[in-house]
């Protein structure tokens, strides 16, 4: 009796999603660590600068809320950490990315394009599209169930 080697894909589960996230995101850490900046201050700067126009701080937290689920009072902090930073400036009502807060996104931006090149590199279409989907219905779940733990 013969028996073949078969190589099987892992399933995904919490488990590897997680360690895919954070694997994904320790890289992200490392470049940041350079340039003095954290995640989520990135995620903030990063919903400021991508506005169409000027947000109000408590725009800006419930964006990165909906992105992290980070409790709002950190995101607060973020936020005055970036003005602190001179990464913000205030404006009135708004607050505004600076043009060193821009510099920052573009220049983390440049050194982590190639890195995400060569994680994501290489992988079929077809598959990413699967991923995709069941990322989006993962995360949608999620949400529900935050919902519903919050109410």
């Amino acid at each position: 009796m013969t028996t073949t080697a078969s190589t099987t894909a892992p399933i995904a589960d919490a488990r590897a999603l997680g360690l895919a996230h954070y694997a994904a995101r320790g890289v992200l850490e490392h470049v940041l660590a350079r340039y003095g900046a954290t995640f989520q201050q990135q995620i903030a700067l990063r919903a400021a600068v991508t506005a169409d126009a000027p947000r109000t701080p408590n725009d800006l937290v419930t964006e990165v809320r909906g992105s992290l689920k980070a409790d709002p009072s950190d995101i607060r902090a973020t936020l005055d950490e970036l003005l602190a930073k001179q990464l913000l400036v205030a404006d009135g009502a708004h607050l505004r990315p600076t043009d060193a807060g821009r510099e920052l996104i573009a220049a983390v931006g440049a050194e982590t394009t190639p890195i995400t090149a060569r994680i994501w590199g290489g992988i079929p279409a077809e598959d990413l599209t699967a991923a995709g989907r069941v990322l989006a219905l993962v995360a949608a779940r999620a949400n529900a169930e935050l919902a519903a733990l919050a109410a």
